[in-house]
């Protein structure tokens, strides 16, 4: 199995980079108190922010990359641009379950968009590319497949999309519920803008799989110069705990 972001994609976006980790034997059925009390914390930080959250350099990074490539970012704003909004909104996020909530509470604490699909119901490769005709979407909640714009980025595994127009929004086939228990978590950063946080939230998030959810983790790191990632780790493959990076 791999992570490969399609090379066409470096020329429209040259600075782009992705961070991530892949996770298997994850424990999310149960209840882990101290990641609710580290979402409440980091969406506590962000609701008192004076900043509106489309300023913030990581955000507006985003919506200059998406306007650039065509996609209005008021129509399609990133996700971490939707969940800094309702942040500032409503003050506070719900409890959806473990791993859902870690991702989240790391997304607001280093304001980026951060994703968690599951890699047990959509099996292969996961490839950062353009839109392909033969391509579906099916939406969060829905039974009925969504059209794809021809020519905008997604996250697909074979012509399953993932997440539409690049971080904007993941669908019904990639979300991770109380069963998952391998899941991809891609953390997409742009050199010289958010690559440094975005390894940092890599590095934090593989130790919270570790410590609180008894994962196995790999880390890998995708760009221009790397643009795809193996995503086998031999560990997983004996059953012998430990971690390995790219």
């Amino acid at each position: 199995m791999r992570f490969v972001i399609a090379k066409e994609l470096f020329h429209q976006v040259p600075d782009l980079c992705v961070g991530g980790v892949l996770a298997s034997h994850v424990d999310n059925a149960r209840e882990v108190p101290a990641i609710k009390a580290f979402l409440h914390e980091t969406v506590s930080g962000l609701a008192a922010a004076d900043m509106a959250i489309r300023e913030h350099p990581h955000v507006a990074v985003w919506r200059e990359a998406f306007q650039r490539l065509g996609v209005n970012p008021n129509k399609y704003p990133s996700s971490i641009e939707a969940l800094g909004k309702r942040v500032q909104k409503s003050q506070s996020l719900p409890s959806i379950n473990p791993v859902v909530d870690l991702v989240n509470a790391l997304s607001v604490k280093y304001v980026l968009p951060m994703g968690a699909h599951t890699m047990d119901v959509l099996l292969g490769d996961v490839e950062l590319r353009v839109a392909d005709p033969a391509d579906v979407f099916l939406p969060w909640g829905s039974t009925e497949p969504e059209v794809v714009d021809a020519g905008e980025i997604v996250y697909a595994t074979g012509h399953q999309v993932r997440t539409r127009k690049w971080v904007w929004r993941q669908g019904e086939m990639a979300k991770v519920d109380s069963s998952s228990k391998t899941i991809f978590f891609p953390i997409d950063a742009f050199y010289g803008h958010t690559d440094r946080a975005a390894r940092a939230a890599q590095a934090e998030l593989a130790e919270w799989l570790q410590e609180k959810l008894g994962a196995q983790v790999q880390t890998f790191w995708v760009d221009g110069q790397q643009p795809e990632a193996q995503l086998i780790n031999a560990a997983w493959i004996t059953g012998t705990p430990g971690r390995a990076s790219q």
